[in-house]
């Protein structure tokens, strides 16, 4: 499907308006005004774009504040900004390739953390890797949500693992940050573990509506990724995006309570089923029930229902957005009540 304009709660298709749930527009800053008004006043104070290393001898201040910004929220000691949320992980990968043992990882996790590893779990058990007494530098991968799931993934598992492995977690949040946590600070301030370090990757162009993307950890491991050829040969996010994250921080709250309330209106009339995976915490609803997404086109509905990665099930998930008004909401669970 072709559409002429940014795919909001509305989109059109074939002369015909349909409600829409689907994309990653979480907090649904796209298309809100004060938040565009906050970008177009950073691009002319900072450009469209710019091109030069992090490392040259002029630094922007833009960069400074938008990573304080995050570091604050995400309650990391240091954050640093990339040009996108898959290089973020990548570049994490590479620099923690130099002294990591060996990499596990959870299941389904997101190619921008992928590496040589072995699965955490085999045959439903921990890995008995994990439980011998071989001093190790190990490093964990996994999702905060994994694909399919409306919870925080549980790292309890970990406390199990042996005291002789020092243990590093990589958590990719670009579908947390800005939803779970106090104000949508994520999932990284909530573990408590006993890892030596814990390091969040995020895309920021979900939730916080744009391009870029963030790496948070102790300061010591950001400085590590300021130093490598990477870094220092790429150009960063674009610094107007960069200053806009520290300028729309009351916004993000805003959006991320209108959020809330949406989450929990649903909640109140939704008739639970084991076809419909739900949560009030978080804004992606999955359906087990193919004939569904026909019925919910049927009544001008789209939702997201593509495959995401090669050899998987499809992708069948309604996206709730800020934007997205009662009446909307209304709409949409008036066809699931109906047709579960």
């Amino acid at each position: 499907m072709n559409v002429n304009q940014f795919p909001d709660r509305i989109i059109e298709i074939d002369q015909e308006h349909y409600l829409y749930f689907g994309g990653t527009a979480y907090l649904g800053l796209p298309v809100n005004k004060n938040f565009q008004e906050l970008v177009i006043k950073n691009i002319r104070n900072w450009g469209t774009t710019y091109g030069s290393s992090r490392s040259a001898n002029i630094k922007l201040n833009a960069y400074e504040n938008g990573e304080t910004f995050l570091a604050h929220h995400i309650k990391a000691e240091s954050a640093v900004t990339i040009s996108s949320g898959m290089l973020a992980g990548k570049l994490v990968i590479d620099e923690l390739n130099k002294n990591t043992d060996c990499f596990f990882h959870f299941t389904d996790i997101h190619p921008a953390i992928k590496a040589n590893s072995l699965p955490l779990f085999l045959n439903d058990d921990i890995n008995p890797r994990l439980l011998d007494s071989n001093s190790e530098k190990i490093t964990i991968l996994t999702d905060s949500v994994p694909s399919f799931q409306t919870k925080a993934i549980d790292l309890s598992v970990l406390a199990k693992i042996s005291d002789h492995k020092e243990i590093t977690l990589v958590i990719d949040e670009s579908h947390s940050l800005g939803i779970l946590g106090k104000n949508g600070c994520g999932i990284h301030s909530e573990i408590n573990l006993p890892i030596k370090r814990k390091i969040t990757v995020s895309s920021l162009g979900k939730a916080y509506g744009l391009n870029g993307g963030v790496i948070a950890s102790d300061a010591s491991f950001i400085n590590q990724i300021k130093n490598l050829d990477t870094f220092i040969s790429a150009a960063g996010m674009n610094p107007a995006f960069v200053q806009t994250l520290a300028d729309a921080s009351a916004l993000y709250k805003i959006q991320h309570q209108k959020l809330l309330k949406n989450l929990n209106y649903i909640d109140r009339q939704l008739i639970k089923n084991d076809t419909i995976k739900f949560d009030k915490s978080y804004p992606l609803i999955y359906l087990e029930n193919e004939d569904l997404i026909e019925k919910l086109k049927e009544n001008k509905i789209i939702i997201a229902n593509f495959k995401y990665q090669e050899n998987e099930r499809n992708l069948n998930r309604i996206v709730v957005t800020a934007n997205h008004l009662h009446e909307d909401l209304d709409k949409l669970i008036g066809v699931l009540n109906e047709n579960i």
